[in-house]
C-alpha cells in the first residue's frame, strides 16, 4: 500500500501527550501518512482503551497501530478490525490475565528509575528530575522542557487491571527495543517482543526515541507499513 492509503495513528504513555510525537508526525506526514495522534485520558485502562476506540473511528482506512511504554497495552486492548499492523516502542505488552504493572515490574529497576507513588489525589506524577535522569536522559534541555511541561499523570486504576486477549495474538506486530531505556529494562522489551514473534529491532535508545531518535521510530512504522 502507497502512504496515502495507511493512517498511522500514534499513542503517547503515561506521564506525556501527543506532543511527544511531533517530530514523528511532521517526518510521516511529510511523507504523504494521515498521521492522528489519540489522546489519553490516563485516568483508567477502560477509558484510555475507549478513547483509543473513538479515534479509531474517526479514521478511513487501514491503520498502523502505534504505541509508546504504556500504550502498548492499550493499543492491544482494541478491536478495531481497521488496525493492520501494531508498533510497540520501547513499549508494554501484557499478555491475557497480566497487568501493566505486572510486566513493568517483571525486571530489577535501573539505578536511576524514579521512585513511584501516587499523590493526595491518588494520581502518579512523574518527578520534575525524572526526566532527565531516566525518561529521556538523551533529550535536549528544550526536549526536556515541553516533556516536563505537558506530563499527564497516570492513575493506578490504569496499571492494575489484567488484560484480555491482547490484539498482538492476532495481527503482525513490530517492536523497537530501547536498550538504554532505563524506565522500562531491555530485557523485559526483548521477552515481550520475542513472546509476540514482533518484527524486532534493537538500538541504543532511551525511553523516548520518538523524541531523541524519532528517524528509527519513522522507520520501523513505515516497515510496518509497507509489510
Amino acid at each position: 500500500m502507497s502512504a496515502k492509503q495507511v493512517n498511522v495513528v500514534l499513542v503517547h504513555g503515561a506521564w506525556a501527550d501527543g506532543s511527544s510525537w511531533a517530530k514523528v508526525i511532521a517526518v510521516l506526514a511529510a511523507q504523504g501518512f494521515n498521521v492522528v495522534a489519540a489522546p489519553l485520558p490516563l485516568t483508567s485502562f477502560q477509558d484510555d482503551v475507549a478513547a483509543l476506540d473513538r479515534a479509531l473511528e474517526r479514521v478511513d482506512g487501514p491503520v498502523v497501530l502505534v504505541g509508546h511504554a504504556y500504550a502498548g497495552a492499550v493499543i492491544g486492548a482494541t478491536r478495531s478490525e481497521k488496525v493492520k499492523a501494531l508498533v510497540y516502542v520501547a513499549a508494554l505488552a501484557p499478555d491475557e490475565g497480566e497487568t501493566v504493572a505486572d510486566v513493568f515490574t517483571r525486571a530489577e529497576p535501573h539505578a536511576k528509575a524514579p521512585k513511584l507513588t501516587p499523590d493526595a489525589h491518588g494520581l502518579i506524577h512523574l518527578p520534575d528530575e525524572a526526566f532527565a535522569a531516566a525518561f529521556a536522559q538523551n533529550a535536549s534541555t528544550q526536549d526536556l522542557s515541553v516533556l516536563r511541561a505537558v506530563q499527564r499523570p497516570i492513575s493506578p486504576a490504569c496499571i492494575t487491571v489484567p488484560v484480555a486477549r491482547p490484539l498482538w495474538r492476532d495481527r503482525p506486530a513490530w517492536f523497537l527495543v530501547a536498550e538504554a531505556d532505563r524506565m522500562i529494562a531491555a530485557e523485559t522489551q526483548r521477552f515481550m517482543a520475542a513472546r509476540m514473534k514482533a518484527h524486532t529491532r534493537q538500538q541504543p535508545l532511551d525511553h523516548t526515541p520518538m523524541v531523541t531518535a524519532p528517524d528509527a521510530v519513522v522507520e520501523i512504522i513505515v516497515e510496518a507499513a509497507r509489510g
